[in-house]
């Protein structure tokens, strides 16, 4: 599944990833925003590995936030704009039937 999010004044977020057996599997989150530092790509990744599909957006940033390190900085987005991404994905892919 992919889903993209262009966070107003700010960056594209792109979140592909699969859902199988309800849960959010091999996510993968890129765009033209900015992660400092870099090593937290993989907390941000891992915040969603794993996660219940079905949860609303507002969970989907809270895990994020929880996950990410306190003194990362997002420039360009926000756990909410990868979240809309992410629901993105899903919704294009209840329409295609997937």
């Amino acid at each position: 599944m992919h889903g993209e999010y262009k966070t107003p004044g700010g960056k594209l977020v792109i979140v592909d990833f699969d859902v199988i057996d309800g849960r959010l599997r091999n996510i993968e989150v890129s765009g033209d925003f900015f992660l400092y530092p870099e090593e937290e790509f993989e907390a941000l990744t891992n915040a969603l590995e794993g996660v219940d599909a079905d949860l609303d957006d507002e969970s989907f940033a809270e895990r994020i936030r929880i996950d990410l390190h306190p003194d990362t900085e997002l420039l360009g987005t926000s756990p909410e704009g990868i979240a809309i991404a992410v629901r993105r994905g899903l919704t294009a892919a209840q329409e295609r039937g997937a």
